[in-house]
């Protein structure tokens, strides 16, 4: 056995350990003496796309200067996607123990029994606003303003032009869920989303209330939408057209954390803000060009997946600002350690996965004990262990179960050694088995939307949240009239007749269920491809549109079943049906004239008649 081997096998199981529950904040303190909080996460931007991490070619002056006058996390984890890295992030625990193990049908929906984040803040005296992306859940129970945040500005739960979104937004001059309720604002998304922060920051009806702001940008995510083609000029002679737009996605947002910062310093709320700078997953457009030097991008196991950076700025806390922190931390970590720093108050008993690394704020050379730390992809529906997964220590990276690196001497996962240090693979796998165990009860649980909610009248079941193997999950798709089908859970808040108004197109649209919509859509929004004259997810088909031959509509209730015709200028059909307070699996179906399935009626709203 080597001393690397030695010391590993007599390193403690897991940093799986629970964490206990934290002693309650005292609240006896002013509340302008409490720190108020932004956490800022940006969407599929990976480590290598900072200048301040090396790239020689993006312009990221303001992340730069963050980084500089922040706390660094180098050797910091997240999920390989995009919902499982925000459930973590929000729960303090794994995310597939958060039954959150998809970005759709379902598998995005952080369960309705975890305390969040917005939570914690939430009791901890804090007001709380949330401006941008969710993915972690649509309808009541679900959202943001279901899950401990006072104020919510977003678009569709999974993203701009997902089947949850305004039907023709492109992150320019869009339509917004502001509190649950979908409302015009100009400009480019996000900017739109950084002013309303920035708003929400100098609302001064709050005599000094802390206030805890997350700040999830919708970009750089594909497609790379500008609301000036100008922007991406700079990049063009050097790179491809879609790495130029993608670049100048992140400038914007970097711009816009400039003018946060501004907006602090003039508010007087600069020095005693803690601000934190992270992102949702690995590397994506911007990889071929520079990368860090990892191997792996979004969805792979490979260090390029999952680790991401991770700044923490505190200027009255005091915290080692300019220091680096190599020891091994995670998502799941931030809402232990703000807890531990900031001394909140948890509204209910936790039992997180992750840790505090308060004390590396302050002695960032300090290590944490030794401790495994298992990351993976799932995206199945019938979990599937090892599948796109590594367990990992400060030193080893094991993927896949088979592939063994030592990060320290191989940082580009190039040499695998799984043969030379069987005990090393042993012990990693030993770890992953215990970790599986404590992650997969009720894994794959269905999601369920209550419906006639006072906090939600109206549920808006759309064909994203199908539980199936392949869902219709932007407008584009539906548009082209996919061929699918899947059901919803719902469950009935009051006993009562419900009515499911059942669509080919969303509200908005109004078009004939049999035909297509007459959209006269100005061009506001480029990409690499051109002007988007169409949907976001079009790739520019000048015709994504397809009419189809609706001749009746087939809902499932539960046991119970409803066939009713459509006629041709009818935008949608309404099936008024009584349902109990229980749990129901819902299915609506668009038939042809022999009542054979066209595909799945994707978009369906749904609300209690007699209220």
């Amino acid at each position: 056995m080597t001393d690397s081997d030695h010391h590993l096998s007599m390193a403690p199981l897991m940093g799986l350990c629970l964490l206990a529950v934290f002693p309650c904040g005292s609240l006896n303190a002013a509340p302008q003496e409490k720190p108020n909080v932004i956490l800022i996460i940006t969407d599929d931007q990976g480590y290598g796309d900072i200048g301040a991490h090396g790239n020689p070619l993006i312009r990221t002056p303001n992340m730069d200067q963050l980084h500089a006058e922040s706390v660094r996390f180098t050797n910091f984890h997240v999920d390989p996607t995009c919902s499982p890295t925000r459930g973590a992030l929000m729960s303090g625990k794994y995310s597939h123990r958060a039954k959150v193990w998809h970005t759709i049908a379902g598998g995005n929906h952080l369960r309705a029994n975890e305390m969040t984040m917005a939570d914690v803040f939430k009791a901890s005296g804090y007001r709380t606003g949330m401006f941008g992306k969710w993915h972690l859940g649509s309808n009541y129970p679900y959202r943001p303003i279901d899950r401990g945040f006072d104020e919510w500005l977003g678009q569709g739960d999974g993203g701009t032009g997902t089947t949850d979104d305004y039907f023709a937004n492109d992150r320019v001059n869009d339509h917004y869920l502001h509190n649950g309720e979908f409302e015009f604002r100009p400009g480019y998304a996000p900017d739109v989303f950084c002013d309303a922060a920035i708003d929400y920051i100098r609302d001064q009806d709050h005599d000094g209330q802390p206030f805890f702001v997350y700040l999830s940008t919708y970009v750089p995510h594909s497609p790379h939408t500008l609301a000036d083609r100008g922007w991406a000029d700079k990049y063009m002679p050097t790179v491809d057209p879609k790495v130029a737009y993608f670049f100048a996605a992140i400038e914007r947002v970097d711009q816009s954390l400039g003018r946060l910062r501004k907006a602090l310093q003039e508010e007087g709320l600069a020095e005693n803000t803690t601000l934190i700078f992270m992102t949702d997953n690995g590397g994506t457009a911007g990889v071929p060009f520079f990368n860090a030097g990892m191997k792996g991008k979004k969805g792979s196991p490979y260090e390029g997946g999952h680790r991401t950076p991770f700044f923490v700025h505190w200027k009255k806390g005091k915290l080692r600002h300019g220091r680096d922190v190599a020891d091994l931390t995670a998502h799941f970590d931030v809402l232990p350690t703000l807890i531990d720093l900031l001394d909140l108050k948890l509204p209910a008993q936790a039992d997180f996965d992750g840790r505090s690394f308060k004390n590396q704020l302050y002695q960032p050379e300090k290590r944490l004990p030794e401790r495994t730390l298992c990351v993976e992809v799932q995206r199945t529906f019938e979990p599937q262990k090892w599948r796109g997964a590594t367990a990992m220590t400060k030193r080893w990276r094991l993927v896949n179960g088979t592939e063994l690196y030592d990060i320290q001497a191989d940082p580009g996962q190039n040499r695998n050694v799984f043969s030379a240090h069987p005990k090393v693979a042993a012990k990693l796998n030993r770890d992953f088995d215990t970790y599986w165990q404590h992650v997969s009860p009720g894994d794959r649980d269905r999601v369920v939307f209550v419906v006639g909610h006072e906090r939600d009248p109206e549920t808006y079941l759309q064909s994203m949240d199908w539980y199936a193997e392949t869902v219709p999950w932007n407008h584009a798709a539906t548009s082209s009239g996919a061929s699918l089908s899947g059901s919803w859970h719902i469950e009935a808040a009051k006993a009562g007749t419900y009515r499911f108004e059942i669509r080919r197109w969303p509200k908005e649209v109004n078009a004939p269920i049999t035909g297509i919509p007459e959209i006269s859509k100005s061009i506001d929004a480029w990409d690499s491809l051109g002007g988007k004259a169409t949907l976001l997810y079009s790739r520019n088909n000048p015709v994504p549109f397809k009419a189809m031959p609706v001749a009746a509509v087939r809902l499932q209730v539960g046991d119970k079943q409803w066939v009713q015709p459509a006629h041709e200028q009818e935008s949608h059909i309404t099936i008024d049906i009584p349902l109990n307070e229980k749990e129901y699996e819902v299915t609506a179906e668009l038939l042809d004239s022999d009542h054979e399935v066209l595909a799945g009626a994707y978009y369906i709203y749904c609300r209690r008649l007699d209220r």
